[in-house]
């Protein structure tokens, strides 16, 4: 089995736990859903100050490049590029630690997100 068969994130939902962007509400955290097909990701997310979001990009083993934009609950908008780490964690389920920049913003922030069963 390779990398490709043990990261797969088809159907795979993962919850934000932290990030240096934000504080996260551990009562209504940002939920993200993935979708895979042939190494290209894409999915949506919704939940804390996002109102609703979408991403699109590809996997290469245990690596992900995202292009992503959101509405948020106050009506502004936001997009930018991340590049997630993919880790392995007890019985199967997934992390994913992410770096990411919002456009027209060279303050690189961290966030890591865990995947839900």
């Amino acid at each position: 089995m390779n990398d490709n068969d043990l990261f797969q994130l088809n159907d795979r939902r993962f919850v934000m736990v932290s990030s240096t962007a934000s504080v996260v509400d551990p009562d209504g955290p940002t939920e993200f859903v993935y979708r895979e097909a042939d190494g290209v990701i894409w999915g949506d997310y919704t939940g804390d100050t996002v109102l609703h979001g979408r991403f699109v990009g590809t996997r290469d083993a245990d690596r992900i490049e995202l292009t992503y934009v959101h509405l948020l609950t106050t009506g502004e908008r936001a997009n930018g590029r991340s590049s997630s780490r993919i880790e392995p964690l007890p019985g199967g389920r997934l992390r994913l630690v992410e770096e990411f920049r919002f456009a027209g913003d060279d303050t690189p922030h961290v966030s890591v997100c865990a995947e839900i069963v």
